[in-house]
């Protein structure tokens, strides 16, 4: 059963809605420190013969890892359009002259040498 449970606690990290906003990076650093000792404590309960006490460490330093994650998930563009105090660019800027530049003699050169070059098939032990 809680092998279920914290499968879907992971799960849910990777797979939830992300939160609307972003959380303070130090915050999630310290999540995640904490997270690191509850392993280590856990580790140690595991190693002083108290297997009860480790699986919860264990199974509280999972949680607060998915939590982190799912934390570290979260963006504050909300997906909707710009408000009206913020700036709008729907196009790159062009280059001075107004047309965006691209050297398609260069391309071509460099991908006819990549092309030719030998090598082994991807895959091939």
């Amino acid at each position: 059963m809680l092998a279920v449970a914290l499968g879907g606690a992971i799960l849910a990290s990777a797979y939830a809605r992300a939160p609307r906003r972003t959380f303070p990076s130090s915050d999630l650093r310290r999540l995640v420190l904490g997270a690191l000792v509850l392993y280590a404590v856990g580790f140690a309960a595991s190693l002083t013969h108290h297997p009860a006490l480790a699986v919860v460490l264990f199974a509280s330093g999972i949680t607060v890892s998915a939590l982190a994650a799912w934390l570290s998930r979260g963006n504050d563009s909300g997906g909707g359009p710009p408000r009206g105090d913020e700036p709008v660019d729907e196009q790159p800027p062009p280059d001075p002259d107004g047309v965006p530049r691209f050297d398609w003699a260069a391309f071509e050169r460099e991908f006819n040498d990549y092309a030719r070059r030998p090598g082994e098939p991807v895959g091939t032990p």
